[in-house]
């Protein structure tokens, strides 16, 4: 069982779910990233997620984007991420995945990618631009090293290319909330419960959601039909004001944000999503939608 795996069974088991933070390395310098990882995994985020920074990021929306541009003027590099992971990693026992592009991949090569993640302490990696064509390929290294690849479905995605997605996936299925790229929004789309309720009746991997969600509102929404809710540009936005050396004067503030997902969450947790679950997820998700101001 990898580690991710036993996590998700873990908070199965309990009756939770997961709320995975998003931060990008080195933003605003690396030491700040590897304080923000402990303080993240102190407050009981069960899993983290890393981003890699990368000059032409796929799927990432403004904020994001801003901050793999700050990190990359810093002069951060892949070679200069992995031994602060290691060192994370040595800390936490929450398990790190890497958001990476394929171009990083491909550069460093396909193997020696996984080996270097797995030598660093990383638990799992979801690679965006990864296509389906040339997954087979690729999962078959990371499967050499019992290394997860996290897949993802849109809400485009067509229902039998879905399934043959999350038959592929290792370790949990992402699935994308909007069409677009990263971002906070005010709603969620309406028909973003019955999407992961039908994608949870084809697969028995864990459902993480992410892009967009940014408030406790969002996350007692999906609860009650997730694992895992992902939450990124919300994090990475109340970092941008952050010089190097200087995380400590938003570190409250960011750790205060999270928290109050975690206790949304943690409201809304349950052992399955029924059809009773999923109808009032989705009464919900309407109220949001007609309610919020845009």
């Amino acid at each position: 069982m990898t580690r991710l795996a036993q996590v998700f069974d873990e908070l199965r088991a309990a009756g939770r779910k997961a709320v995975i933070p998003f931060v990008t390395a080195g933003d605003p310098d690396l030491e700040s990233t590897a304080k923000l990882l402990e303080a993240l995994a102190g407050i009981g985020c069960p899993i983290l997620e890393l981003g890699i920074p990368y000059s032409d990021p796929i799927a990432d929306g403004p904020v994001i984007q801003a901050s793999y541009t700050r990190a990359l003027d810093r002069g951060v590099r892949l070679n200069q991420i992995w031994p602060m992971v290691r060192e994370v990693t040595r800390r936490i026992s929450s398990p790190i995945v890497i958001m990476c592009s394929m171009a990083i991949v491909h550069r460093v090569g396909v193997s020696r990618f996984f080996q270097q993640a797995i030598d660093a302490g990383a638990c799992g990696a979801i690679i965006p631009d990864l296509l389906l064509e040339e997954l087979p390929a690729v999962a078959e290294e990371a499967e050499k090293y019992r290394f997860p690849l996290v897949q993802l479905v849109t809400p485009t995605t067509p229902r039998p290319r879905a399934v043959q997605i999350a038959k592929a996936s290792r370790g949990f299925l992402y699935y994308v909330s909007v069409t677009g790229i990263t971002g906070e929004r005010q709603q969620l789309p309406v028909e973003l419960v019955q999407n992961v309720a039908w994608l949870r009746s084809q697969t028995d991997l864990p459902i993480a959601i992410g892009f967009g969600i940014s408030s406790p509102e969002h996350v007692r929404m999906l609860a009650p039909v997730a694992d895992g809710l992902i939450v990124g540009s919300a994090i990475v936005r109340r970092l941008e004001r952050c010089s190097a050396g200087q995380i400590d004067q938003v570190l409250p503030e960011v750790l205060g944000f999270v928290r109050s997902l975690i206790d949304a969450a943690d409201s809304k947790s349950g052992s399955g999503a029924g059809p009773s679950d999923t109808a009032g997820a989705a009464d919900r998700a309407c109220s949001i939608s007609k309610n919020t101001p845009q």
